[in-house]
């Protein structure tokens, strides 16, 4: 994906004010370097993983770079779904029907929530959750199309951990957990509560942080690792 010719032509197409903004605002150059690069780590919940049947419940998002984490411009939002909550969705994430009673739709949310990723590079782990999410609730809401480029640190910590099983000898050995708990284990970050929006994009920010310390040049380009 060429981003900035993406961002152009949809700055150009967009018909929410608020989007065209965004888009016009740009992304991050591609030959950036991770160092210089302001960031936000972003992570949603969901009523289940398909986003042509499940919704959004939470969004929470926590701006830092590779030097230090912003936790005073912290977002965290309920959001309710337009279908009902299953029974499992409630046993993961622990928010209830009664949490959700006064909750916002997504709608409502929308243009707070361009505003604090605009011109930043969004930090996901397992990017393809937020992107399918977020690309067909905004389709849904406003009949446009939203995508933006992403770090993802569960693809990082495959590249790092996983090796391709080409040969029989591999078929059966038993793949290092790319989890973002388990991933955290390996740098040996405090353990946080799962399924938690805000606690999920603090614990994606600090493992990249970690990665990058560990294993990264900080002076890579945002391109090498962008999707």
């Amino acid at each position: 994906m060429d981003w900035m010719t993406y961002f152009q032509t949809q700055s150009h197409q967009a018909s929410r004010q608020t989007l065209k903004q965004y888009y016009r605002s740009g992304c991050t150059f591609a030959n950036a370097p991770l160092s210089a690069v302001e960031m936000v780590a972003l992570d949603i919940e969901t009523t289940g993983l398909n986003s042509q049947e499940h919704g959004i419940t939470s969004i929470g998002l926590v701006p830092f770079s590779l030097q230090r984490i912003q936790l005073n411009e912290a977002k965290h939002w309920l959001v309710k779904p337009r279908k009902p909550l299953a029974e499992d969705s409630i046993t993961i994430h622990q928010i209830t029907h009664s949490d959700l009673a006064d909750a916002p739709d997504f709608s409502e949310v929308f243009d707070e929530l361009l505003q604090a990723l605009q011109g930043k590079l969004v930090v996901a782990h397992f990017h393809k959750i937020e992107r399918q999410f977020l690309r067909h609730t905004v389709r849904n809401r406003f009949d446009e199309d939203w995508l933006f480029p992403m770090l993802d640190t569960m693809q990082i910590e495959a590249n790092l951990h996983r090796q391709p099983r080409w040969k029989p000898s591999q078929w059966f050995r038993r793949q290092a957990s790319i989890r973002l708990a388990d991933a955290r284990q390996r740098y040996q970050l405090p353990a946080y509560r799962n399924h938690n929006a805000m606690l999920d994009a603090l614990a994606t920010a600090e493992l990249l942080q970690a990665q990058v310390a560990y294993h990264l040049d900080s002076n890579d380009s945002v391109g090498q690792h962008w999707c």
